[in-house]
C-alpha cells in the first residue's frame, strides 16, 4: 500500500536577526493510511514545523527549504502552486492547534465560522452578496452548510447544537471550543488530521474525552492522524505508531508497543526513563543530562551525541542513517548502523 505522506531528507532553515537556525536536519518520516502516529520529543525539536510543512503552512520567509521532498498521495508538495496548496489544505488536510481559544475568531458566532469554513472548502464562499441580501442560490448553499455544521457539532458531542451554534466562542468551555475546531477540521473530509498538542490547554477529564473522540473518528471515517505531543503516556493509550524527534531529526519510529517495551535509540530510552511509574521512589527519577543543542551552531553528525552516554568518535562524523532493526521499526544510531539493512 502506498503511504499517505512520505517525508524524505527534509531540511528547513529559519533566517533570523541572530543568524540561520538549522531547524530540520534531514527528516525522514512515513505516514500510512489509517495510522494514528504520535510525534514526540522535547520542546523545540521540530515536531510542529515538520507537521506544518506537510501542508506548507510554515511562512517563507523566514523559513527556507534547502532540500528534501514531501509527498502527499504521491505528489510532491514542495512543487505545488499556491492554488494547488489551497486545494490540498481544503480537501485533504485538517489541522487542530494547541489553544482552542486562538483557533476561533471571538467576534463571530460559531455558526458564521463553521458555515464559512464549509463553503470555503466547497469553493462557494464568494461575492454573491449585494446590499446585505444573499442571492437565492447562495442562500441555499448556506442553508446546506448550516445543516452540515449541525451534523458535525452533533458528531463531536456538542449538546443541543441547534442552540449552541449561534453562540460566540467565549460562551463555550475550552473542551467545547476544541470540539468545534475538530468539527471544522474534518468538515472537508480530510485524509489527514494534524493535531498539534490538542489537549494541552484542557483539564485531565476533558483531555480524555477529546482523545476518545479522535480515536472514534479514526475508526468511523478512516481518518489518518498525526498527533504532536510531549506526553508519551498519551501516545501509549491512543496511537498505533510513534516517531521520536530530537533537534531536527527523527531518531526512531515504529509500533508503539515495540518501542515502549524495547527502545533502541539512547534518546528514546532517556525519555522513557524520565517518566515516573508506581515503583518510582522520591528522588530516583532521572532526566537526560545536558541541554538541547543550539540550532544556530549545532554539533556535527548526530545532534544527540553530546548528551549520549554511548557516543563514539564516529557519531561526530555524519548524521546516522535510518536503519531497520525489526519489521516496521527504524532507528538512526551508529549502534545499529553496522550490519543492519538500511531503511
Amino acid at each position: 500500500m502506498d503511504p499517505l505522506v512520505e517525508i524524505r531528507d527534509l531540511h528547513l532553515e529559519m533566517v533570523t536577526l541572530d543568524g540561520v537556525a538549522k531547524v530540520l536536519n534531514g527528516v525522514n518520516l512515513t505516514i500510512q493510511r489509517g495510522d494514528l502516529l504520535g510525534l514526540v520529543g522535547e520542546t523545540g525539536c521540530g515536531k510542529s514545523v515538520t507537521a506544518m510543512s506537510i501542508a506548507r503552512l510554515v511562512p517563507q520567509p523566514p523559513a527556507r527549504y534547502p532540500r528534501g521532498d514531501i509527498r502527499f498521495l504521491g505528489e510532491n508538495v514542495m512543487e505545488k502552486s499556491e492554488d494547488a496548496l489551497r486545494d490540498l489544505r481544503a480537501h485533504h488536510i485538517g489541522v487542530v492547534f494547541q489553544d482552542p481559544m486562538t483557533g476561533l475568531n471571538p467576534v463571530f458566532t460559531v455558526e458564521q465560522q463553521m458555515v464559512d469554513a464549509i463553503l470555503s472548502r466547497q469553493g462557494a464562499l464568494d461575492a454573491t452578496f449585494f446590499g446585505r441580501k444573499w442571492l437565492p442560490a447562495n442562500r441555499e448553499r448556506r442553508r446546506q452548510a448550516h445543516e452540515r455544521a449541525l451534523q458535525l457539532l452533533r458528531r463531536v458531542g456538542i449538546a443541543e447544537p441547534e442552540k449552541r451554534i449561534h453562540a460566540y466562542p467565549h460562551e463555550f468551555s475550552g473542551g467545547m471550543r476544541q470540539r468545534v475546531l475538530i468539527a471544522m477540521a474534518i468538515s472537508g473530509r480530510p485524509d489527514l488530521l494534524i493535531a498539534d498538542e490538542p489537549t494541552t490547554a484542557l483539564d485531565v477529564s476533558v483531555q480524555a474525552q477529546i482523545l476518545r473522540l479522535i480515536a472514534e473518528l479514526v475508526r468511523e471515517i478512516n481518518l489518518t492522524v498525526l498527533l504532536i505531543t510531549h506526553n508519551i503516556g498519551l501516545v501509549a493509550q491512543l496511537c498505533n505508531r510513534i516517531a521520536v524527534m530530537y533537534a531536527g531529526n527523527v531518531v526512531e519510529t515504529g509500533p508503539v508497543r515495540r518501542i515502549l517495551r524495547d527502545p533502541q535509540h539512547p534518546y528514546t530510552r532517556g525519555l522513557l526513563e524520565a517518566i515516573p511509574t508506581d515503583e518510582t521512589t522520591r528522588g530516583a527519577l532521572q532526566g537526560i543530562a545536558g541541554n538541547v543543542p543550539n540550532l544556530y551552531h549545532p554539533p556535527p553528525g548526530c545532534r544527540f551525541a553530546p548528551r549520549c552516554s554511548f557516543a563514539r568518535a564516529e557519531c561526530d562524523l555524519a548524521v546516522p542513517p535510518m536503519v531497520t532493526t525489526a519489521p516496521d521499526h527504524q532507528v538512526a544510531c551508529v549502534l545499529h548502523a553496522e550490519g543492519v539493512e538500511s531503511a
